[in-house]
């Protein structure tokens, strides 16, 4: 019987572990299907092609990339349950998936190809992102589609000054360098990096490094591709277009056109130019052919502009808006543009402007990100816009567009490389750039404006830094490389080549080749002028604030952080978090505890954070000897008061330590709720707090701790009862602690002593804090006590001796 799935496979050790491509199995009506495997991480890529719309004039390449949660083990979120529309990290790889396969298909194709990819098990060892762009372009490869690869991608990360090809994930937490590279046999065709500061030298070895480990992965393609691909489709090269000498002819008023000053002064000069011309030559064919001779006559003029702009920087060494190659528009810097924001810069480079703001947040504001990892927070977040006015254009709005999330990504990788340590700033942080103006470089503006606008806020990142785009014209064997590159030499050169750094090194980068690649050279060479470049915006950036301001904004919150004993941490939160709700009700702030026991305070204007802070170190914090309190009476019995001095913290006030007159009934002092100062006289070796009202003269009952045998720890211990417990005598008691082994009972005024929980009624008694509660008046039995004076209780004992109970408060009676 004839099997229908005949799977082929092609394997290789990468980095330690073996990477699998096979094809046959699964999805076998795609043009090209890939079930990729490294490690227990697999995704099935899928490549399928078809004729393309009428009249389209781009090509429609698109690219889906999803993280299926059952991959991971786990159930989506949401009323649903089920994947809905890509998180921004899906759309990243769909980006970096899309953005070196686009430029492989041939010049003017113009068919659908869309891309697919489902990763459908994570082994939370090997990420799936890169082994996504690897197995969409073996998909391609061995399809029918035109596709000139093949192509492959790896990242590289450094660990203890060693490049090391596709780490895990454990060792990526240990990398100062987060690189990942695509490209061909023969050459790097893109870059994305993000890094600590790395030196230019150290980041072209990394490049070529990974470019390595990309030749590798193009073979193992190859040879699948030897094994089951497809015959590719022929795809004619374009027709010449018939207008392209005539359009020719009009070279020279459009080279005076396009020197006028100004975007759009000179988009206007050069329209005139077009739209007469294309008028003139338009009234020569026929009403059939004027749709057809103005599309090409369109394109003609384009390729002509294009072919203008490269021309003046080959043959005269200046550009479009006539500066030299390596140098740097004019930036305007202004500080502090919106009073109520928290940090703001409007920062202008030539054309381009971004209003960028920045606002503190807490701990609360932090964005929660899910998918197949677990869950984890971000408190640094950059978000990008690019509204139509801020180049001339009207369009639809709709939801935030896949440019603007690789674009404010860049930004926010770049940003967050110099962030300060929580521990330094306990802020959360959001910065939006608002591009008003673009010509060229607005994703470099966002980073410049970003370190700008925290610095207004008061943020200390720990260094400056500054982004610039460079870009390339090759002609020949000849290579121009372009520094803050306009949007027309991004359109109509041959790279497109970020670098954000501080005047140390490299944080992060972005390059996009349209030609057969980069040589190692010429790599360097960009690199060397980049940090030129953006050691001169750098310097501009340090004349209008080289560092943060001193104090956050007075609309900031303010956050006050301290640290506290772990086993103190439930204390402040309290049962069901009624002590943390208690305190940020009372004193309008916002508290927040870590597991580590950080707490941070944070308040508004309004909110008294100085108070708040205060209570928690109280309520963290051991009560000491002579220290006052503002207290509140939470119980009172015939010997006294128990007074809460902070949530979860009571200490006895005998009736003795109540007045200097003599007290006969408690009742007629203190009431139950009332708030009074208190002055911690006593603290026993059990950590029982004896309290009195400051000035009173009277002995508070004794000191606390008679079960320790006259002990006092250093902590002044108050004058004790003269009467001396016996043996065999039961006592009337008060409960003055509850441990999990047993209760302390004082039995007479100053001392106490342990009824172990063996010996404590109802029977088999799980837990004495389940049975009794503080200040409870319980009957016991002395049955023993040792040489040091230690008090030892029964209960059992005493409800079977039928000798008379002699009150606490009344000894002897």
């Amino acid at each position: 019987m004839t099997k229908l799935n005949n799977p082929v496979s092609v394997s290789r050790e990468i980095g330690g572990r073996t990477l699998t491509l096979e094809t046959g199995r699964m999805a076998k009506q795609a043009d090209g299907a890939i079930f990729a495997t490294y490690g227990e991480t697999a995704l099935l890529a899928t490549a399928q092609g078809a004729k393309g719309r009428p009249g389209m004039d781009f090509f429609p390449l698109t690219v889906e990339y999803r993280e299926k949660t059952y991959a991971a083990g786990k159930v989506p979120g949401g009323f649903f349950k089920r994947e809905m529309r890509p998180r921004d990290t899906e759309i990243l790889v769909c980006r970096a998936i899309d953005r070196p396969v686009r430029p492989m298909f041939p010049k003017g194709y113009r068919d659908e190809v869309q891309i697919i990819v489902n990763v459908v098990s994570y082994d939370r060892v090997n990420e799936p992102d890169t082994l996504a762009a690897v197995g969409a372009m073996a998909a391609l490869s061995i399809s029918s589609l035109p596709y000139k690869g093949p192509g492959a991608t790896v990242r590289v990360g450094r660990i203890n000054d060693a490049f090391v090809l596709n780490p895990t994930q454990s060792q990526m937490a240990e990398s100062v360098l987060d690189l990942v590279v695509s490209g061909t046999a023969d050459a790097v065709t893109m870059v994305e990096a993000g890094a600590l500061e790395l030196p230019e030298e150290v980041m072209a070895d990394a490049i070529l490094f990974a470019h390595e480990g990309v030749k590798e992965l193009c073979a193992m393609i190859t040879e699948l591709q030897g094994m089951v691909g497809k015959a590719k489709i022929e795809y004619p090269a374009p027709a010449d277009n018939p207008w392209t000498d005539k359009v020719e002819t009009h070279r020279a008023a459009l080279i005076e056109a396009m020197a006028t000053p100004g975007k759009f002064e000179k988009r206007a000069a050069t329209k005139a130019v077009i739209s007469e011309a294309k008028d003139a030559y338009l009234a020569t064919v026929g009403d059939d052919e004027q749709k057809d001779a103005g599309k090409d006559l369109g394109n003609a003029f384009h390729d002509l502009e294009g072919d203008i702009e490269r021309k003046s920087i080959i043959d005269n060494g200046r550009r479009a808006d006539g500066r030299a190659l390596d140098e740097i528009r004019q930036i305007e810097i202004e500080l502090g543009v919106l009073p109520r924001a928290h940090g703001s810069v409007l920062f202008t480079r030539g054309e381009t402007q971004a209003l960028v703001s920045a606002t503190l947040g807490t701990g609360r504001d932090e964005q929660i990100v899910d998918g197949l990892k677990d869950e984890y927070s971000k408190r640094f977040m950059l978000h990008y816009n690019f509204p139509p006015f801020c180049v001339g254009e009207v369009r639809r709005m709709f939801s935030t567009s896949r440019r603007e999330i690789g674009h404010g990504n860049l930004a926010e990788r770049s940003v967050n490389m110099v962030m300060p340590d929580p521990e330094d700033f306990p802020y959360s942080v959001r910065v939006v750039s608002e591009i008003l103006e673009s010509n060229g470089s607005s994703s470099m503006a966002s980073v410049c404006g970003g370190s700008l606008a925290m610095f207004d806020a008061g943020c200390p990142l720990r260094t400056p830094i500054a982004g610039i785009a460079m870009g390339l014209i090759e002609d020949g064997d000849d290579h121009y490389v372009l520094s803050d590159i306009l949007g027309s030499e991004d359109h109509n050169g041959d790279m497109d080549f970020k670098v954000t750094g501080t005047a140390t090194g490299i944080c992060a980068l972005q390059m996009d080749i349209k030609i057969q690649g980069l040589s190692a050279d010429l790599l360097r060479r960009a690199l060397s002028q980049a940090k030129a470049g953006r050691l001169h915006i750098l310097g501009k950036m340090n004349e209008a604030l080289a560092k943060a301001r001193t104090e956050v904004s007075k609309w900031a919150p303010k956050i006050i952080t301290r640290t506290i004993p772990v086993d103190k941490i439930g204390a402040l939160i309290g049962p069901g978090g009624k002590v943390i709700r208690a305190l940020q009700a009372d004193y309008n702030v916002r508290i927040e505890v870590s597991d580590e026991g950080v707490v941070n305070v944070a308040s508004g204007p309004e909110g008294d954070i100085d108070a708040a802070v205060a209570a928690v170190e109280a309520i963290t914090g051991d009560p000491e000897v002579g220290t006052t309190y503002k207290g509140k009476v939470v119980s009172i019995r015939d010997f006294g008061a128990f007074v809460e001095i902070f949530p979860g913290k009571e200490g006895l006030l005998h009736i003795s330590a109540i007045s200097n007159e003599r007290v006969k009934d408690v009742n007629d002092v203190l009431k139950m709720g009332q708030e009074l100062e208190v002055e911690c006289t006593n603290i026993d070796d059990f950590g029982r707090v004896r309290l009195s009202v400051p000035g009173v003269t009277g002995d508070g009952g004794g000191a606390r701790g008679g079960s320790e045998g006259g002990r006092d720890g250093g902590r002044g211990r108050r004058e004790e009862s003269s009467e001396d417990a016996e043996i065999g005598k039961v006592y009337e008691g008060r409960i003055t602690g509850l441990k999990t082994y047993g209760i302390f009972v004082e039995i007479i005024p100053g001392k106490d002593g342990l009824c172990h929980v063996s010996e404590m009624l109802p029977e088999r008694i799980r837990s004495p804090e389940t049975e009794y509660s503080m200040g409870d008046d319980v009957k016991v039995k002395v049955v023993k006590i040792d040489d040091r004076g230690k008090i030892s209780l029964s209960m059992k004992s005493a409800v079977e001796d039928a000798e008379p109970a002699v009150g606490a408060g009344e000894p002897g009676s």
